[in-house]
């Protein structure tokens, strides 16, 4: 890695860090330590994701005008601001309105950290740029909860407090940290660009939806983050504890093997998909995710021992986490090699937007799982079968070296235009692949 991105993975992790201090606890500080109850902590979550569907539609544009260096400092601040004020809040709306900025700060900053990941790569290295990024997120939010779960302390209102402070202090680190990067130019596939001169035609999301095959990735998109990360802590959670009688520790025990199989697993899995055709990575992941949710409805059965349904949940979350490992030097750098020229910063904020809104719907999950479960199940097993279609599908539109950028061995690619850290643009120069 080269100066630029090497303090670019290490504001991302440090930002991580920061923010496993408190998402687990969010709920229990709102309801039970400022005694707001139940629905008030819904209500901050659901401003969280306000905040975030609000801000994502006009960030793309600005990431491409003004460049990912002020949006990711911008939003760093925004952040800390957000996370100070909701550990010093006591009354229902400035929780909400702290919420909503924290929430804002947190979505603007993913596409435009991504948007500064692809411009400090190539379309051969984003792979492995974008995995370690997955790989550094997962290790800081791990570390960080664990960290927070010893300074916690409901009957102190105090030590949440001083976590959301450790949170706000990590966006500003973040902010110091990418102050100091100097963009290069931003290497791009030339056939990324659309080949339907119509495509051309308008600006931002009105050319972004006449290119099919990033909107068949947005779609493939929603499915994945619905089915995966949308049902985590609502579907199936509700899943485990009501049919599969999976006590609240055990439900640790499986988002911390979740973790865990990203971590372990992650450099392992990249070696074995780098080289591969993404569309074939993603269909292989359905399947993999289709073995999951069967698992889940084992241990919902009934049929074996409390400590088999326990074993067979945890192992669930944990392919989960196998298929989130193959996911991240996939999607995030497909997105990227699709984008035209000039439109990177568009492109990963509307996948970014697809991803929070996915999340937003996730807990529409959780009456199945709770109520119907085995129907909840079944859905889902077709959900992730239909996954495989979906990148199948995909494939299709893809060019071989979008599908598979390992093709390009050591040849050069077209140099996009980049923005420097002041805003100024740089000369491009375009070389055929």
């Amino acid at each position: 890695m080269g100066a630029a991105m090497r303090r670019i993975q290490a504001g991302n992790a440090l930002t991580a860090f920061g923010i496993g201090f408190t998402v687990p606890f969010l709920y229990i500080y709102v309801a039970q330590v400022r005694g707001l109850g139940s629905m008030a902590a819904t209500s901050a979550f659901v401003a969280f994701a306000l905040g975030a569907l609000i801000a994502l539609p006009f960030t793309g544009r600005v990431i491409d005008r003004r460049g990912p260096v002020p949006v990711v400092m911008g939003a760093a601040v925004a952040a800390s601001v957000g996370a100070l004020s909701l550990g010093l809040s006591t009354g229902l709306v400035p929780i909400l309105l702290s919420a909503l900025a924290l929430g804002a700060g947190q979505a603007v900053m993913q596409p435009a950290l991504a948007t500064m990941i692809v411009w400090c790569s190539t379309p051969s290295t984003r792979t492995r740029a974008f995995a370690l990024q997955f790989f550094m997120q997962n290790l800081g939010l791990g570390i960080g909860g664990l960290a927070g779960g010893q300074i916690v302390d409901v009957s102190r209102p105090g030590s949440f407090t001083l976590l959301f402070g450790i949170e706000a202090v990590m966006f500003l680190v973040l902010a110091g940290v990418i102050a100091t990067v100097r963009m290069p130019q931003a290497p791009s596939i030339k056939d990324a660009l659309p080949k339907d001169p119509a495509q051309a035609a308008g600006g931002g999301w009105k050319r972004m939806l006449r290119h099919k095959a990033m909107v068949q990735l947005c779609l493939l998109g929603f499915v994945l983050f619905f089915a995966c990360y949308g049902q985590f802590e609502s579907g199936l959670a509700a899943f485990g504890t009501e049919a599969a009688g999976i006590s609240p520790s055990t439900l640790g025990f499986a988002l911390a093997a979740n973790t865990g199989a990203i971590v372990v697993a992650q450099f392992v899995v990249l070696k074995l998909v780098e080289k591969r055709r993404r569309s074939r990575v993603i269909a292989l992941v359905g399947l993999i995710w289709t073995v999951a949710w069967l698992i889940a409805g084992f241990s919902g059965l009934g049929h074996g021992s409390a400590t088999m349904a326990a074993a067979a949940f945890v192992s669930t979350y944990a392919l989960f986490g196998i298929g989130e490992a193959m996911l991240s030097p996939t999607l995030a750098p497909l997105v990227a090699d699709l984008a035209p020229e000039g439109s990177v910063g568009q492109y990963n904020s509307a996948f970014a937007l697809v991803k929070q809104m996915a999340l937003a719907l996730g807990p529409l999950g959780v009456p199945l799982g709770a109520g119907v479960p085995m129907l909840y199940v079944g859905i889902f097993v077709l959900v992730s079968l239909g996954i495989a279609g979906l990148a199948l599908r995909l494939g299709r539109q893809l060019s071989p070296v979008q599908d598979n950028p390992s093709l390009l061995g050591g040849r050069v690619v077209a140099q996009g235009p980049a923005v420097a850290a002041k805003g100024a643009e740089q000369p491009a120069e375009r070389v055929a692949v």
